[in-house]
């Protein structure tokens, strides 16, 4: 690739044109993911479904896990995958203004960014998201014409879809433990079952296994992340496979899109850009906090209950945080553009806007960061650290990023891997280096 300048119509957003609060708001949603992905580098994958399995789950880290689940279990993430389709209302409404076509210069984006999602899946850490964002891009773009109202009617519908294939999950569930069971009793009176029912005790105990696996499995687990890199790769392997295919169709893809839509939806509502009215903003916050807060806390008990049996969270107890966290996550938008419409916390705002545009950069350094700690090819901390104690790794990486970004943002115009992708998907090598 060779560095040249190119027409400002065809030029990525520049610093310029960007807007501040956006900016802001990516920055809170990136530091924020942490306070939840850290559980994913540092613990057992079965504590997505059954938070007991590691981690503590008494005292502090009971506290723990109820605190994080309540303010930033898939808010964050929401207000991220929010951002995302904003971004692309942003870049297309720009390219459109410039009467230029940015389909071709999308589906590059995308295609680039569908690339970074395997290297970053299957060579660093399973729970990677750039595929699923990758994805679901080259989907949002044929809605990018759609009024807001529309726009919201199909994030709506996208919940719902996302709704409607857990819960027909756990529907299947319930006839394959039911199937299992009867099987089992027929074994113990002493008769013969044919091949479809052992199936089903087959199919039964690789869920139970998935979803509550034995002490045995979990700990084959945090020996495989305690070895060295082959060792970690190989366990890693099967794991991003299923991340990115069966669990992005059955869980991830719809909900991702719903929130895509709704921040399209947002965007031009001018919600983002914090020029709405104050009580707009307090309206949204007071309303998010109030219907959202209350329905995630009910749906943690209800899960508590219902010892995270799977069947029943994928029935049930999964949705009332789907719903809920949607509302917390507007609360959250809510608070933050009315600081930054009040002009409140500047020098923290600054550097939070400076991690926002380094969104990409810092996502990549987060998961270096905390695979090198966690892992055994660094120090190997994997599945020995109980929640509580996992959070006091985070204020560390958010100063870091909070020091390195806007420090990287003096000299350069992009961060590393943004510009790294803006190349790639302009053909060209992007001007880096501000001008002294």
């Amino acid at each position: 690739m060779r560095e040249s300048r190119m027409p400002s119509q065809m030029m990525p957003v520049g610093v310029s044109e960007r807007i501040n609060s956006i900016d802001v708001l990516r920055g809170v949603a990136l530091l924020g993911i942490l306070v939840i992905n850290i559980y994913f580098f540092a613990l057992p994958g079965a504590v997505m479904f059954n938070p007991p399995a590691a981690g503590g789950f008494t005292g502090l880290n009971f506290l723990t896990w109820q605190f994080t689940s309540t303010f930033f279990l898939q808010k964050m993430m929401g207000i991220f995958s929010m951002l995302f389709g904003a971004g692309i209302i942003l870049m297309s409404g720009k390219a459109e203004k410039s009467r230029k076509k940015f389909g071709a210069i999308h589906y590059r984006r995308m295609l680039w960014l569908l690339i970074f999602g395997l290297v970053h899946g299957y060579l660093l850490w399973h729970g990677d998201i750039l595929f699923t964002y990758a994805i679901c891009g080259m989907v949002l773009f044929l809605f990018r014409r759609r009024s807001p109202r529309l726009l919201i009617i199909l994030s709506i519908i996208f919940f719902i879809a996302g709704f409607l294939m857990q819960f027909g999950s756990s529907i299947n569930f319930t006839m394959v433990r039911d199937a299992a069971a009867r099987a089992e009793k027929a074994i113990q009176n002493g008769k013969e079952i044919d091949k479809m029912q052992e199936s089903m005790i087959v199919i039964r105990d690789d869920l139970e296994s998935i979803f509550k696996p034995s002490e045995q499995e979990i700990q084959k687990e945090i020996d495989a992340y305690r070895g060295n890199f082959f060792e970690v790769l190989k366990f890693r392997l099967p794991e991003t496979l299923m991340m990115q295919t069966q669990a992005l169709f059955f869980f991830v893809f719809w909900r991702a899109m719903g929130f895509m839509l709704l921040g399209m939806a947002l965007m031009k509502l001018d919600v983002f850009s914090a020029a709405r009215s104050k009580r707009f903003y307090a309206i949204l916050a007071i309303v998010g906090y109030t219907l959202g807060l209350p329905t995630v806390y009910y749906g943690l008990t209800q899960s508590l209950a219902h010892d995270f049996d799977y069947v029943y969270q994928f029935r049930e107890g999964l949705h009332y945080n789907l719903f809920g966290g949607a509302l917390t996550a507007l609360g959250h938008v809510g608070v933050i553009m009315l600081i930054c419409k009040a002009g409140l916390l500047k020098w923290l705002t600054a550097g939070l806007a400076a991690v926002g545009r380094t969104a990409l950069s810092n996502y990549l350094l987060t998961s270096v960061v905390m695979t090198t700690i966690f892992y055994g090819y660094g120090l190997g901390l994997f599945g020995h650290i109980d929640r509580f104690y996992l959070m006091l790794f985070i204020p560390g990486m958010w100063v870091i990023q909070l020091i390195i970004s806007p420090i990287w943002l003096r000299h350069y115009k992009f961060g590393p891997a943004e510009w790294l992708w803006r190349s790639l998907t302009y053909r060209k090598k992007q001007m880096m280096r501000i001008a002294s």
